[in-house]
């Protein structure tokens, strides 16, 4: 049993290496997870038991596996789904990421999804903070304690000393210029046809492969970039707009949705949704006069 565990686990690290190959990712990254599948494939003892015993840091001590692979190789275990595959494969649908999250179910996931506008776990633990959460029916004072601790440790938070998020050191956070930037390149390489197309599974029963997909990488930065493939994205004819940016730091993943300003002061200008503060004083700067 425990063998098949880490076979699986290993074809699944070997299909996403696969597909960055093709989707003309990274080499040096690639490589990364055809290492890391190899070394699950030779490993005798069970990943269950490493995870179990040394958590993170005995899954970073095996051949081949960083911090990045070994919450790869966790999230495996501990839901059977790998979010970073699902995007590769043209399957990543925010309701199954919100599923993800102890404390919500598939119900209370939609309504997230669609009365909220909740598409990532950044956002719902924006809302978890804001007291946006405690107002959905369901959600009690000990179901959001535990949502957001879930999330601090799925989105590499800090948790204080009475258990706040302690935010991060100033110039961590990655700046909107940079989001902007790589918003940018994607658009641009869209429209010069130089990207390679996936087909996505949701909302495409023709299977076309429709969706550009980017693979590009700033200082230690991996994004994978891509159209909004989401219900309200397709409800609002924005599936050419929406643009969703995922991003591994080094201490986790991170997601962040760029689009079209619809109001002054920024109409018309691509703005990373959420910090539309620091985009309006990024477009003061002389450069944008």
């Amino acid at each position: 049993m425990a063998e098949m565990l880490n076979d699986e686990i290993a074809q699944r690290l070997k299909e996403v290496a696969r597909l960055l190959q093709e989707q003309g990712a990274n080499p040096f990254r690639v490589q990364a997870y055809r290492r890391a599948g190899e070394t699950l494939h030779r490993l005798e003892r069970p990943v269950t038991d490493i995870l179990n015993a040394e958590g993170m840091e005995g899954l970073q001590q095996l051949p081949g596996i960083g911090e990045s692979l070994a919450r790869s190789i966790r999230d495996l275990v501990n839901t059977g789904r790998l979010p970073m595959l699902d995007r590769l494969r043209g399957e990543a649908d925010p309701v199954t990421l919100l599923v993800s999250v102890p404390g919500i179910g598939e119900a209370m996931a939609k309504r997230l999804h669609h009365d909220l506008g909740i598409d990532t776990l950044e956002e719902l633990e924006t809302a978890a903070n804001d007291g946006r959460l405690s107002e959905i029916a369901g959600i009690g004072e000990k179901r959001l304690a535990g949502i957001i601790d879930s999330l601090a440790g799925r989105l590499g938070r800090v948790r204080g000393r009475f258990g706040e998020t302690v935010p991060r050191a100033p110039g961590l956070e990655t700046s909107v210029g940079e989001l902007l930037e790589v918003d940018r390149e994607y658009r641009e390489r869209t429209a010069a046809g130089t990207l390679r197309t996936i087909a996505p599974r949701r909302f495409n029963p023709t299977g076309e492969a429709w969706l550009p997909v980017l693979h590009t990488q700033r200082g230690s930065r991996h994004y994978t970039v891509l159209f909004s493939n989401t219900a309200r994205a397709h409800q609002l004819g924005k599936t050419r707009d929406w643009v969703i940016l995922y991003f591994d730091d080094g201490r986790g993943e991170h997601q962040c949705t760029v689009i079209t300003a619809q109001q002054d002061p920024l109409k018309g200008k691509r703005i990373v949704r959420g910090r539309e503060a620091e985009c309006a004083a990024y477009y003061r700067e002389p450069e944008f006069g």
